[in-house]
């Protein structure tokens, strides 16, 4: 082998050590540069932990209150009477004005009287030939008696004379029944108020002829307006629950309070429990009630569609929250409570009814937590928190309205 050749074998050799010192220097030189990166990295400042959120908060308080159950009703008249006429003949007067308020007496139409003073004068008269006849009978009667005791007129005498004096005496009564029916007659061609209230439209025009019976036409209609009823339909549960139970002994349930509102809810009106039907209709599963309202300024009318709120006997102590605070996961609903370290807790809850835009908890919370009332779409579990308590998130009235849809 010549010197050259030898000379290419050893370069051959040596090219291979040349390539792997090579790459081990670049590895050697990133390692180095990764660690100085590192070392720098190091040396920074520490990220900056995010600030707590400020949140509003409201202290769970159990609060005294009376719930309330909402139901629809109608107003009706506590008194209502369909005038119709008792005796036939023309309407000659008319002595009201259409919706007039009258008093119990007034009289509202007049029915020809002529033919029934004309009938009183002719029972007047046969009363009076009738009590004659009584007294001749009986004048006639005590002579038999003496001439009977001396035996100077016949026993077949004596008997006439006593049964024609029985006879006339019945005639007597009779006579006056008629009278007193004249007269009755003649008191009912003036049609009176029944009671005080106000009246309906005439139906009927002066001049024409009415006629009573069955099929006596209606002239008006008088509603009492010193108070009015509200009658609604209460479920079989409110009515075990809420009603009955609750008071204990059914001649109390005059003592629930009611309320009744009127269109958007502006106009309240207070009045009691007047009473409850003796049985549960078996089709609807409801029992009948009706309330009392003293109507005052006769401002509520007969007919009107009210919602009528029906309360709890007796005021009971609940725990009330905004429904602002409470989310809803699927069909769970929760809150967030503040816990010691003022870090935000997932809670689920049990709702209760609702009162005035707020619901009663019915397990989940305990007095005395501190609840987030707003913004629960910024917190999540675990999340540090600043709270800030707002105490009226959590304050309900003590006597608002419990809102349940029959």
């Amino acid at each position: 082998m010549t010197e050259k050749e030898e000379q290419a074998v050893a370069a051959s050799r040596r090219k291979p050590v040349v390539i792997s010192l090579a790459v081990f220097g670049i590895l050697v030189v990133g390692g180095i540069f990764f660690a100085a990166r590192q070392a720098q990295a190091d040396t920074e400042a520490p990220v900056a932990v995010p600030p707590a959120r400020e949140v509003e908060v409201g202290l769970v308080t159990k609060t005294l209150t009376r719930t309330w159950r909402e139901f629809s009703g109608r107003l009706a008249a506590v008194d209502r009477a369909e005038i119709r006429p008792q005796v036939s003949g023309a309407v000659t007067e008319i002595r009201f004005t259409d919706g007039q308020r009258v008093e119990k007496g007034d009289v509202l139409f007049v029915i020809d009287p002529r033919p029934y003073a004309a009938a009183v004068q002719q029972a007047e008269a046969e009363l009076s030939s009738a009590r004659a006849q009584s007294e001749l009978a009986q004048t006639l009667l005590e002579r038999a008696e003496a001439l009977i005791k001396e035996s100077a007129i016949a026993q077949r005498l004596y008997d006439e004379r006593a049964s024609n004096a029985q006879l006339t005496k019945a005639a007597v009564l009779a006579a006056e029944a008629r009278l007193e029916q004249a007269r009755l007659n003649l008191d009912y061609a003036y049609i009176k108020a029944p009671f005080s209230g106000r009246l309906s439209r005439a139906e009927i025009t002066l001049g024409n002829l009415v006629s009573a019976g069955p099929t006596a036409p209606l002239l008006t209609t008088l509603v009492s307006d010193e108070g009015i009823y509200a009658e609604f339909e209460v479920d079989e549960k409110t009515y075990m629950d809420h009603i009955h139970i609750a008071t204990g002994i059914r001649n109390r349930e005059i003592n629930i309070p009611v309320e009744i509102t009127i269109g958007a809810g502006q106009n309240r009106y207070e009045g009691f429990v007047h009473s409850l039907d003796n049985q549960i209709d078996a089709s609807s599963g409801t029992i009948r009630g009706r309330a009392f309202f003293p109507n005052e300024n006769a401002e509520l009318v007969p007919g009107m569609f009210v919602r009528v709120n029906l309360g709890s006997p007796e005021k009971q102590e609940h725990i009330l929250l905004n429904e602002k605070a409470i989310g809803t996961n699927q069909s769970r609903k929760y809150v967030y409570v503040v816990n010691q370290d003022n870090v935000a807790e997932y809670r689920e809850v049990i709702l209760g009814e609702h009162i005035a835009g707020r619901r009663v908890i019915e397990s989940g919370l305990e007095e005395g937590e501190m609840v987030i009332t707003a913004g629960l779409m910024r917190i999540r579990p675990g999340m540090p928190v600043e709270p800030r308590i707002k105490t009226a998130e959590l304050t309900a009235d003590t006597d608002r309205r419990l809102s349940v849809s029959n």
